[in-house]
């Protein structure tokens, strides 16, 4: 069996957590937090960057940074998963889904002006696939209205918008580390805050309310109860694997890349002949080959090929579920058509892709998902 991700081990993974362990600290914000921390900051200018355990947790913290209130509106668009809304639904917001654009995942960024009210506080963007939204049309529309911008970067590692990188750009983000992401800690996550308003109480969030951090700097002579906050931080030894991987990161990409561009051309002839689009990355935007999807003409070829491609032992999947028609939140969305995330959710399929894929595989996997359309001619 090709299975869809296979979580890749680059060497020195088990060596540094062997040193975090003999360091006597495994704990939060030990040797290879700060490793980390200082990673990414300097490698993409991030103003400040915080592992936490999940993309999640970066999503809750920033959702509590922001004093997400009952009532507050947020736009968030409806082809993600599910933590994008949920952290703001847990501090009472509504959520107002924003359509995805008619040849890409991302949200239509043309659409959300007109989905703006005196509730709205916040604009959540997800770079689906690790492509970009069109940050500075998000960012202008934030300005000229007083929002704050969370990036969803969770699949953004490492990929650029006009030179910048992606979680640089907006008020914060959040980033993902989870086993099916380029860069991978097993779990975990990362908050970047690019606002300095928020630096010292995102620490004291972090450090479930209290001031610790400052403690342990020597900036205070005790610490306390000071904010609420939750336990974000990650262990160590997380920290140590994810460290491993950021060594690795430039021939991790050189591969992911290998793969998807080899994917990109040998599909070139289907979509040609109309039976799939491949993926288009924007002009702006560079691509992280975080992933390799396609968008079949309807659910049942869509269906048919990962039922296929799986009895040719292929792992293959379906991704997110458009929200504002999900059990817990379609009796409280406002009942607008949101045409293009229904479409993805419907056509699109995610192709295997990791760093462990070797090319005969990769060509038997182009090989039979030529086979099935073949058959469809």
């Amino acid at each position: 069996m090709i299975p869809f991700n296979k979580p890749y081990l680059g060497g020195k993974e088990l060596e540094y957590i062997r040193q975090a362990v003999a360091s006597g600290k495994i704990s939060g914000d030990g040797i290879f937090t700060k490793k980390c921390h200082a990673y990414f900051e300097q490698k993409y200018g991030f103003g400040k960057a915080l592992l936490t355990t999940s993309c999640t947790d970066a999503l809750e913290m920033a959702a509590i940074l922001l004093d997400i209130q009952p009532g507050d509106e947020v736009i968030v668009p409806s082809y993600t998963f599910v933590s994008t809304p949920n952290a703001f639904v847990l501090r009472g917001a509504k959520i107002v889904f924003a359509d995805s654009l008619p040849d890409h995942p991302n949200m239509d960024v043309s659409k959300i002006e007109a989905l703006i009210t005196p509730k709205t506080k916040a604009i959540v963007p997800v770079h689906y696939a690790g492509h970009a939204c069109d940050m500075d049309a998000i960012m202008a529309i934030a300005d000229k209205h007083g929002l704050f911008v969370v990036e969803d970067a969770a699949q953004a590692i490492d990929n650029y918008y006009k030179g910048r990188a992606l979680g640089s750009i907006g008020h914060m983000a959040a980033f993902s580390f989870h086993e099916t992401k380029n860069i991978i800690a097993g779990e975990g996550g990362m908050l970047t805050i690019n606002d300095a308003r928020f630096f010292q109480r995102a620490e004291i969030i972090r450090e479930k309310g209290t001031n610790r951090s400052q403690f342990f700097r020597g900036e205070v002579d005790k610490y306390g109860w000071v904010d609420v906050g939750s336990s974000f931080l990650p262990s160590d030894i997380i920290a140590a694997y994810l460290y491993a991987q950021l060594e690795m990161l430039d021939i991790i990409q050189a591969r992911r890349k290998q793969i998807w561009d080899a994917y990109y051309e040998m599909f070139a002839e289907l979509e040609a002949e109309g039976f799939i689009q491949r993926p288009k990355v924007p002009d702006y935007t560079t691509n992280n080959a975080h992933m390799f999807y396609i968008v079949c003409r309807s659910m049942e070829e869509r269906s048919g090929l990962m039922n296929f491609l799986k009895e040719k032992k292929i792992g293959a999947v379906f991704h997110y579920l458009s929200l504002h028609k999900s059990p817990y939140y379609q009796d409280k969305h406002d009942g607008r058509a949101l045409p293009y995330a229904d479409h993805y959710t419907d056509c699109l399929l995610r192709l295997p892709l990791y760093y462990e894929l070797v090319t005969p595989e990769k060509m038997y996997i182009i090989q039979q998902v030529k086979a099935y359309f073949a058959q469809l001619a």
